[in-house]
């Protein structure tokens, strides 16, 4: 079972190679916190040296992919992305991290959620996969966007929505747990606390009097995976280089003193924490394995289907050339349908567009164009009075002359007719650039996309014009004849 961490680790390598998960959920462990929670530390005490960035603001701002080693053939990490290359110096590690990060989101406190690989392999680690992600923010600083909360927020869920996804929740102990951001997101995604591991930090920068007792006794907000208390170093032992197996000396011995946690001393500290989640992990790959291997080999059967049916392809054969025409029309048309009904796959979160923007044109911009046609109630008594006056002319008429009414009533029809034709319009625009993205995913085929695109846009344009027609021979039969025994009179 020992060699079963290796194993995922080469997975999420391969996974990381190509870009994709390929559909996989993967057994992992994420790293959740606020900032300055003191998850950096908590990791740093798990390898055993500093390495990590360190500063204000947000300082992780990428995803960390860390994978333990246990080794006995020495200290040295290697990152994914530079291959071959040995780091002995934990402060080149930093270094590179830092300089990968800015590399891919800038130097403005920017975030992206594609993750940096690093392998540590030491004989004072065990075997151990966590995903460091950024420290949760309120407030944007410098140049990062205004919604650098949200963005953070997002890429987390990323990751913690999986259910195969165990979640590391670090909470400081000197504030409220109930305040925690990390246990907050961990309780969206998992409600009952199957899948949390909650990590109290700082125990000894508590209030005087105060302990974290009922905490790490599992007692208040349990988790099903409990709590594991450590002590980190202080800002002026990591300013001081303390050397970390000091710390580590250190905080076994606050714990086997401090009244409230000594007999809890044997389930707390950074050792323990380590077991625990090599544990942890170990089970969980066990638990999944299964279903991830079932997964797996679908997935492999399925593509040497495919490779089966390309192995004797022949490109210039007439019959797959119409196999894959009737494929890209099919598809073509399956987009069409989805963007009008509003089921498709990508949904944009920018702008309305689609059946969504057909829909506004007809139930809200064309009905308020329609409103704007009113006139002044003013103006229509005084044309109403100047139409009876004309039509009377020299006589004085004791009633309100029919021709009048009629004159009247269609003055106000026709101007239905120009809002009618301009709504039109727009629905036949809305659907030309429906049109022009479904023939953006047949690029590679740019004949077959122009013959489509000229069809479509031909047919959309003579269904435009016959529309319009419609709609003036509608307009032209309600002028022509003025039922005055209907209801509405």
């Amino acid at each position: 079972m020992e060699s079963l961490i290796p194993i995922v680790n080469r997975l999420q390598d391969a996974f990381s190679h190509i870009g994709s998960s390929s559909g996989l959920d993967l057994p992992q462990i994420a790293v959740v916190g606020g900032q300055s929670a003191g998850k950096s530390s908590v990791l740093e005490n798990a390898v055993g040296k500093d390495f990590l960035p360190r500063g204000s603001g947000i300082v992780t701002r990428r995803p960390l992919v860390l994978q333990l080693n246990n080794t006995k053939k020495g200290e040295w990490a290697e990152f994914l992305h530079a291959k071959g290359r040995k780091f002995t110096d934990f402060e080149a590690v930093r270094k590179e991290i830092e300089d990968e990060t800015d590399r891919m989101t800038g130097s403005n406190k920017g975030i992206s959620n594609i993750p940096i690989n690093l392998r540590i392999y030491s004989p004072n680690v065990l075997d151990l996969t966590l995903i460091d992600l950024p420290g949760m923010t309120k407030v944007a600083v410098g140049d990062q966007p205004k919604d650098i909360e949200q963005q953070i927020r997002g890429m987390i869920m990323q990751f913690i929505t999986k259910p195969n996804c165990l979640i590391l929740a670090v909470s400081p102990a000197n504030s409220d747990l109930a305040n925690s951001d990390a246990l907050k997101l961990a309780k969206e995604v998992d409600p009952e606390g199957l899948r949390t591991i909650g990590v109290i930090t700082k125990l000894d920068l508590m209030d005087q009097g105060t302990d974290a007792r009922v905490i790490l006794e599992n007692k208040h907000l349990p988790l099903r995976r409990g709590y594991i208390g450590i002590v980190n170093r202080s800002q002026k032992d990591i300013d001081g280089k303390k050397d970390i197996k000091a710390a580590a000396a250190a905080e076994r011995k606050f714990f086997l003193e401090h009244e409230a946690y000594k007999h809890l001393a044997d389930k707390c500290g950074t050792q323990y924490l380590q077991r625990t989640l090599n544990q942890q992990l170990t089970n969980h790959i066990r638990e999944t394995l299964p279903a991830l291997r079932q997964r797996l080999t679908a997935q492999v059967a399925a593509l040497e289907k495919d490779c089966k049916e390309y192995k004797n392809f022949q490109p210039d054969d007439p019959a797959n050339q119409t196999k894959a025409m009737i494929a890209c029309l099919n598809n073509f048309s399956s987009d069409f349908e989805k963007e009008i009904e509003g089921s498709g796959d990508a949904v944009d979160t920018r702008e309305l567009s689609g059946g969504a923007k057909i829909s506004l044109l007809f139930h809200e911009r064309f009905p308020y164009e329609i409103i704007k046609v009113d006139c002044d109630e003013k103006e229509l008594r005084r044309e109403i009075v100047f139409a009876i006056k004309n039509i009377s002319a020299i006589r004085v008429g004791l009633f309100t002359p029919m021709m009048a009414f009629e004159v009247m009533c269609k003055k106000h029809i026709a101007k239905l007719l120009d809002p009618s034709l301009r709504c039109v319009e727009q629905v036949a625009a809305e659907l030309n650039g429906i049109i022009q993205r479904g023939g953006e995913k047949i690029c590679r085929y740019p004949n077959l996309r122009d013959e489509l695109e000229r069809i479509c846009s031909s047919q959309c344009k003579e269904l435009e014009v016959r529309a319009k027609a419609h709609i003036s021979l509608l307009i032209s039969t309600e002028l022509s004849y003025m039922n005055t025994n209907h209801q509405d009179f």
